[in-house]
């Protein structure tokens, strides 16, 4: 009896030498790099308020005093919107713009109608259709990302919508990846709280900034009430924004 219970301890103190052994073959995992992801989306979110995206009636866009309101031949030369150039019309609503820059660029160039409700896409491939424009090209984007081909947009129109855009930030930043490198970027709207159909002129500047974009001109000829202003930006290539 007293030696079994000899051979058993002495099993047992085995063992443990063997799992001592063992445990301190085991190296701790080396500390993972440090991340050079772009900065969390969570902390690009933008907060403030944003206007309800308008769902109604499209016609309300094509009455007949809007283009010299917004004298947009004159927004499109800003643009240097001309024969050949690849467009994008983010909000496009009704196809208002996108069918005005699609007859500006001709058959050589392109305009991207960009629109997070179906319907209104729709409506615009019949309309470019009807008038035998074949060089627009509907696109279902999302509220943070426009979904356009990489380095491909010479020129982007964000018309009175900028308001209803619920993240702006992201958007802006997802939409550089799509520019060539002496695109503008136009945002007209006017100015307002960012739930009454408007946004600040101060709001947007600080918005695009965060984006990665520098101010080019600004002007405020785009209705005669003087409530609108028209800004112009371009990629800040000294941006360390991602």
């Amino acid at each position: 009896m007293i030696l079994r219970y000899t051979f058993r301890l002495f099993a047992i103190a085995l063992l443990i030498s063997q799992l001592a052994l063992v445990g301190s073959s085991w190296q701790a995992p080396a500390s993972a790099p440090q991340s050079t992801a772009p900065q969390s989306t969570d902390a690009r979110r933008v907060k403030r308020p944003t206007s309800t995206p308008y769902t109604g009636d499209l016609s309300i866009f094509d009455y007949p005093e809007r283009d010299q309101n917004l004298q947009i031949n004159r927004v499109m030369d800003l643009l240097k919107i001309k024969e050949g150039s690849v467009v994008a019309d983010i909000g496009a609503g009704s196809g208002w713009f996108t069918v005005r820059a699609a007859r500006r660029v001709d058959a050589t160039g392109k305009v991207y109608a960009v629109e997070i409700n179906p319907r209104f896409l729709k409506h615009i491939e019949r309309r470019a259709a009807d008038e035998n424009l074949v060089n627009i090209q509907t696109v279902l984007g999302k509220e943070d990302d426009p979904l356009l081909p990489p380095d491909s947009v010479d020129a982007v129109l964000i018309l009175k919508t900028y308001h209803e855009i619920a993240q702006p930030v992201l958007l802006l930043s997802h939409l550089r990846q799509s520019l060539k490198a002496e695109a503008l970027l136009g945002i007209i709207d006017k100015n307002g709280n960012g739930k009454d159909h408007g946004i600040s002129k101060r709001t947007v500047i600080n918005e695009a900034k965060e984006a990665g974009y520098s101010l080019v001109d600004e002007y405020d000829f785009v209705k005669p009430d003087g409530m609108d202003y028209f800004l112009v930006f371009r990629i800040n290539t000294a941006s360390a924004a991602h």
